[in-house]
């Protein structure tokens, strides 16, 4: 019983939420550079806005690709370096490693002696 209480709250409270998002009204998203041209009242002049807004999206996106490329240019430079630098650091590894087994090596033959 104490089940059912809780769905039938949770549920009007569902109902009463979707009531609210339904009732009110939503607004646009603005986005900063773009003309509302819905308000003006001649074809050439609402062509000449939509145009206009056009342009700018236009140019938002060739600044954000350019913006784009620049980073993924350097990322690529930087992932360059590092795999020379882990290249440089296996030959260091690999050498030690070497020197180290040549140590064991000498003191193993030092010791049988």
């Amino acid at each position: 019983m104490i089940y059912v209480r809780k769905f039938i709250s949770r549920l009007s409270v569902m109902a009463a939420l979707m009531t609210g998002i339904l009732v009110s009204p939503t607004a646009a998203q603005d986005i900063r550079g773009v003309e509302k041209c819905t308000a003006e009242a001649q074809m050439e002049r609402r062509t000449g806005c939509l145009q206009a807004n056009v342009e700018f999206l236009h140019q938002a996106l060739v600044k954000l690709e350019r913006d784009t490329r620049e980073k993924i240019n350097a990322l690529t430079r930087d992932l360059a370096a590092s795999r020379a630098e882990i290249a440089t650091l296996k030959s260091s590894v690999a050498k030690l490693d070497n020197e180290l087994a040549q140590a064991k090596a000498k003191t193993d033959t030092g010791a049988k002696k």
